[in-house]
C-alpha cells in the first residue's frame, strides 16, 4: 500500500445483466489532493464511486481505502470509515426541514429534564447554520427542502458531506445546476477543504471547472481506464479526446437557421413576488437565450408560459393571437413544450419503456378503439430514435437505464411526436457530457432550421453565448437587458445579471 494514496484501486471488474460496466479499471488517489473523474455518460464513472461507497460489490481485483479493504462493505460502514458522496441524483428527505436533512440520522441529542435522551434541536440548527453561512449563501434552515431550488438542494448535499468530518468526499456533478456566482463559492469550499487535507473526487463535465480546481485527472471511457493526467500539463482538447475516442474541434454548430416572423409576444407579465413586467418576442428559427443567476425568475418564466404557475397580469400573444393559457393542457393545445431543469423528475416515467415515455402526451393518435395500436407507436418511436439518433438496443428498452443524454432526447421526442414548435429548454445539457452536449447543439440548431421557436434557458454562459441568436439576461424576477449574443461576453452577461 502506498501510504500517499487514499484510494488505490487495482484490476476492478464490475459486470451487469448484459454489460461490462468496468473492465480491469484502475484508480490512484492521493491524499488531500482534487481528483477529476472524467469520461462520457456510460464510461463507468458512477458504477465505480458506488463500489467506494459500498452500494455495489466488485466481481474482482481489490480498491483499498485508507489502507483498508473495502469488500463486502455496506453504504453506512463506509460512511463511518470517512467517505461521503454528493450524488447527482439527490438524496434528500424533501418533507423535513434543511437542518434536519443535513444531520439526518445523526441527530445531536441532550438530556431531558427526567434524564431521557431527546433531540437537541437548537443545537442541530446552530450548526447547520454554521455549515449554510460557511457556504456564503441565503438558505432558511427550517424551510422544508422540497421549497427549495435545485442548486440550494445541491448545496445543502454538500454541507451534509462537511458534516461528517469526511476524509474523502466525491461530488458527482455537483455544478450541473450552479451559477457562475454560485460555482465561485463551491470552488473556495473545495479548496478550503484540501487545504485541510480532505480528499475530493470530482465529476464533471464542464471541462473548465477541471482546470480551476483538479490537481489529477483519471479518464474512463466504455468502461476501461484510459489515462491519468496532470491538469496543469494538459488541455481541454486532449481531454477531450481521451474521452470521446475522437477529435472535436467545434462544439457549437455554425448557425444555419434565419429567424423569421414573431411566434411568441409576451407583454407586460406578471407573477406577484416572482415576475415583473416581463416583455419579449420570440421569433421563428429563432434560438432565444435566458440567463441569470440562481432565483433571477428564469424557470419561474418557463412555468408561467407553460400554464403550470398562474399569472397575475399580461398578456402572451401565440401567432398574432392573445392566448389565456390556464393550465399546460392549454399550452399543448398551442403547440407550446417544455423540456424541464429536472429531467429524471418532471420529464420521464423512469420505469416505463421509451415508446411509452415519446407517446405518453400524444398518447390519442395511437389509441384504436380504446386499444393502444402497438404497430402505430412502435412507427412513431422508431422515427424520433432516427431522427434524433437515440442510442438504445430497442424502443422497448427502460428509459432509466439509458445515459442522461438519451434521455433528453426521448423528452424532445416526447415533445415532437405532438409537433410542438415552441419549445422551452430549461438546462438542456444538465448532467450531459460534451460528446452528447454537441449532439443536443446539433438538435437544437436543427429545430431552428426547421422553423422552430426555441426559448434556451441555462446556467453554463459559453453554452448561451454559442447557441443563442439573442439573450434575454434576469435578475430578481425582471429583465435588466436584451442583447445580440454577438455582441456580449461573459462578463457583459454576468454584470446584467447582477443589476
Amino acid at each position: 500500500m502506498n501510504q500517499d494514496l487514499i484510494i488505490d484501486m487495482n484490476g476492478v471488474y464490475k459486470s451487469f445483466p448484459g454489460v461490462k460496466a468496468l473492465d480491469n479499471v484502475d484508480l490512484k488517489v492521493r491524499r488531500g489532493e482534487v481528483h477529476a473523474l472524467l469520461g462520457e455518460n456510460g464510461a463507468g464513472k458512477s458504477t465505480l464511486i458506488k463500489i467506494i461507497s459500498g452500494i455495489y460489490d466488485i466481481d474482482a481485483g481489490k480498491v483499498l481505502f485508507d489502507g483498508k479493504e473495502l469488500k463486502n462493505v455496506t453504504p453506512f460502514e463506509c460512511t463511518k470509515l470517512g467517505i461521503s458522496v454528493v450524488h447527482q441524483e439527490l438524496k434528500m428527505v424533501d418533507a423535513l426541514t434543511v437542518a434536519e436533512n443535513i444531520f439526518l440520522g445523526r441527530p445531536f441529542e441532550k438530556r431531558s429534564f427526567f434524564g431521557s435522551k431527546e433531540v437537541d434541536w437548537k443545537k442541530m440548527r446552530i450548526e447547520a447554520q454554521k455549515l449554510i453561512d460557511e457556504m456564503g449563501i441565503k438558505i432558511d434552515i427550517d424551510a422544508n427542502v422540497s421549497s427549495l431550488s435545485v442548486s440550494k438542494k445541491q448545496i445543502v448535499e454538500i454541507c451534509k458531506a462537511i458534516s461528517r468530518d469526511s476524509k474523502l468526499i466525491i461530488m458527482d456533478e455537483p455544478s450541473a445546476t450552479l451559477t457562475q456566482y454560485e460555482l465561485d463559492i463551491l470552488f473556495k469550499i473545495i479548496d478550503k477543504l484540501k487545504s485541510k487535507g480532505i480528499t475530493i473526487i470530482y465529476i464533471s463535465h464542464r471541462l473548465d471547472e477541471i482546470f480551476r480546481i483538479a490537481d489529477r485527472a483519471t479518464i474512463l471511457r466504455d468502461g476501461k481506464y484510459i489515462t491519468t493526467l496532470d491538469v496543469s500539463k494538459t488541455n481541454k482538447n486532449e481531454l477531450i479526446t481521451y474521452m470521446v475516442g475522437r477529435e472535436i474541434i467545434n462544439i457549437y454548430p455554425e448557425k444555419k437557421a434565419i429567424p423569421g416572423d414573431v411566434f411568441l409576444s409576451v407583454k407586460g407579465l406578471e407573477r406577484k413576488g416572482v415576475l415583473k413586467n416581463i416583455n419579449f418576442e420570440l421569433k421563428r428559427g429563432e434560438i432565444l437565450g435566458i440567463a441569470g443567476l440562481v432565483g433571477a425568475g428564469r424557470t419561474e418564466l418557463a412555468r408561467a408560459l407553460m400554464g403550470v404557475d398562474p399569472i397575475d397580469g399580461g398578456e402572451i400573444t401565440i401567432r398574432g393571437k392573445i392566448q389565456r393559457i390556464k393550465n399546460i393542457r392549454t399550452a399543448i393545445k398551442l403547440k407550446m413544450a417544455l423540456v424541464p431543469e429536472e429531467r429524471k423528475v418532471q420529464g420521464i416515467i423512469p420505469d416505463m419503456s421509451i415508446s411509452q415515455n415519446v407517446t405518453i402526451i400524444g398518447i390519442k393518435q395511437v389509441i384504436k378503439m380504446l386499444f393502444i395500436n402497438n404497430k402505430k407507436e412502435e412507427e412513431g418511436t422508431n422515427f424520433f430514435v432516427k431522427t434524433l439518433r437515440i442510442a438504445t438496443p430497442s424502443i422497448k428498452t427502460t428509459i432509466k437505464n439509458l445515459s442522461g443524454g438519451n434521455q433528453q432526447k426521448c423528452v424532445l421526442a416526447k415533445w415532437l411526436f405532438v409537433d410542438s414548435d415552441i419549445i422551452i429548454f430549461d438546462e438542456p445539457t444538465r448532467g450531459i457530457d460534451v460528446g452528447a452536449k454537441q449532439e443536443i447543439y446539433k438538435l437544437l440548431d436543427e429545430l431552428a432550421v426547421n422553423g422552430k421557436g426555441i426559448i434556451m434557458i441555462s446556467s453554463e454562459l459559453p453554452e448561451v453565448l454559442g447557441m443563442s441568436d439573442r439573450i434575454l439576461v434576469m435578475h430578481d424576477g425582471r429583465i435588466t437587458a436584451e442583447v445580440n449574443a454577438k455582441d456580449v461576453d461573459q462578463e457583459k452577461v454576468m454584470y446584467y445579471a447582477t443589476l
